[in-house]
């Protein structure tokens, strides 16, 4: 995953900061992802980076910070990946089967450990809390993509669904996809997706 940094006519001390963020970034998002944000202190970011506490409050005032550009990061390369997919899809419902591909390839990542947003929402549960807000507002824009793209496969259809319950359904897959891979089998969970993905564009258009 990539976070994007602002660029700077700083010079060489200006790129200096704009790497060290990113390292620090970088440092922390594997480290989060596998293995928990809260089980993981500024302190060992700041020694596997590495970095100095002064570096880090420079660009980090608090550990939260780093943890909303973490998921920020995550949001825009999921965006990013599904929307490459959309592009080279064509017709909508083949770009369904697409962000379903793109879930698919996920579960078979030899790094993949569940859900990055699940995983954060898990640790996050206060609504207000600014954490969670970015976990919803990635989560509203999943929905609302998929909502779109089953509105044009429906079509004027006379068995024509809603297209949000379609989309609510796609995503209640791929949760338990993310959840479950490793607990059910891996290949039997991509494949019950894949079937289940296929399902839901067979039954409602």
């Amino acid at each position: 995953m990539t976070t994007p940094t602002r660029t700077t006519a700083d010079g060489p001390a200006g790129r200096a900061r704009s790497e060290a963020r990113e390292r620090l970034v970088a440092t922390a998002s594997g480290l989060f992802y596998r293995e928990g944000i809260r089980a993981v202190g500024v302190e060992r970011i700041l020694a596997e980076a590495p970095a100095t506490r002064a570096t880090f409050y420079r660009h980090f005032p608090s550990k939260e910070d780093l943890v909303l550009a973490y998921l920020r990061g995550v949001d825009a390369h999921t965006r990013d990946v599904v929307d490459a997919a959309v592009r080279a899809a064509g017709p909508p419902a083949d770009a369904v089967r697409a962000i379903g591909a793109v879930v698919a390839d996920d579960l078979v990542r030899p790094d993949f450990r569940g859900c990055a947003f699940l995983k954060a929402a898990a640790e996050y549960p206060d609504p207000d809390d600014p954490v969670r807000r970015v976990i919803l507002d990635h989560r509203t824009w999943y929905v609302s993509t998929l909502t779109g793209l089953f509105a044009d496969v429906f079509g004027n259809s006379p068995r024509r669904g809603r297209p949000e319950h379609a989309a609510q359904h796609f995503v209640m897959m791929r949760d338990g996809a993310m959840t479950g891979a490793h607990l059910d089998g891996v290949e039997d969970v991509r494949s019950a997706f894949h079937r289940g993905v296929d399902g839901l564009l067979t039954l409602l258009h």
